[in-house]
């Protein structure tokens, strides 16, 4: 779980990276920020996420990532195909969410598997 983690949060990096020239290029790197950390301490550091405060900052995330994956869902008819999503920012944007929906479940996937192992 360690090399997945640590490939989703370098994923995330590259995601901010590339969001300079978007006009609301700020928002989304703090959107990407977000997993891109909690996926860091998984790889890194997956104790801390068992603590109370880190295991409840993480939940919360993934409620607010789903919160706005529905919010940011693409609404554009086909909207899985390139045509498309190459397109259509709005498209992009709720993929992007889903996207950062998943690498913040496999965090939480990561710490539950942690706790499962260390139990006696």
């Amino acid at each position: 779980m360690r090399y997945l983690n640590l490939l989703l949060a370098l994923l995330m990096l590259v995601f901010i990276a590339v969001q300079y020239n978007d006009p609301d290029g700020v928002i989304w790197m703090l959107i990407y920020l977000f997993p891109a950390i909690w996926a860091l301490f998984a790889a890194f550091k997956p104790n801390i996420l068992r603590s109370t405060a880190p295991s409840l900052l993480l939940a919360l995330s993934i409620v607010v990532s789903i919160g706005l994956m529905v919010y940011y869902w693409p609404t554009s008819p086909g909207w899985w195909k390139q045509e498309i999503w190459w397109e259509v920012e709005t498209a992009r944007e709720g993929m992007g969410m889903m996207i950062v929906t998943i690498v913040l479940l496999v965090a939480w996937l990561t710490a539950r598997l942690v706790k499962t192992q260390d139990s006696p």
